[in-house]
């Protein structure tokens, strides 16, 4: 199995994730808006956490929404190691970063003024089959309104692996930044 790293900034935590043919390796730090001092080395540390030499063959990059300096600092970095390495870097929601498990499950984070970037969507095995409802930004107490039981994760820390995942099975290589 290939070496992959995914990585997300768009939110207050740095979160990292590697998956390699020994295992899977993922952390999930809040930074608030110091993403750009941790980042790289959080990321060599990880690498060196999974005993990998500082190389992936494939990057996911977790694209927003998010603060716009934490979403380009992200981006920016994924960018430049797969230049360097000649990898690819694929591109998936931050949201899909929220799921956990299998079923149907409404995803959100915090976009200001009573608002959320939400998302519905179909999971199996933490990873989205389907998008239900696509991202977008809507008001907060009418997105919960409409929810009938559905589980829902607000506001948590993205799963690096969740990432990773998505990145893998439907991860886009012309993609862009989606800002608060």
């Amino acid at each position: 199995m290939p070496v992959t790293l995914a990585l997300d900034t768009a939110t207050p935590f740095l979160t990292l994730a590697l998956a390699w043919e020994g295992g899977t390796l993922e952390i999930s730090r809040e930074v608030g808006r110091a993403h750009a001092e941790r980042l790289a080395d959080a990321t060599r540390e990880l690498f060196g956490e999974a005993g990998l030499p500082f190389r992936a063959d494939t990057l996911v990059i977790g694209t927003g929404p998010g603060s716009y300096t934490g979403v380009r600092v992200g981006a920016s970095y994924a960018l430049g190691l797969g230049r360097v390495w000649s990898a690819p870097v694929l591109g998936v929601s931050t949201l899909e970063g929220l799921v956990q498990g299998s079923g149907r499950q409404a995803v959100s984070q915090d976009a200001r003024k009573g608002n959320v970037y939400s998302a519905v969507y179909d999971a199996q095995g933490g990873v989205v089959q389907q998008t239900v409802e696509p991202v977008a930004k809507r008001e907060a107490t009418e997105f919960t309104a409409t929810l009938d039981g559905l589980p829902h994760h607000q506001d948590t820390p993205p799963s690096g692996l969740s990432l990773l995942r998505a990145g893998l099975a439907h991860g886009v290589r012309e993609w862009q930044l989606a800002y608060l």
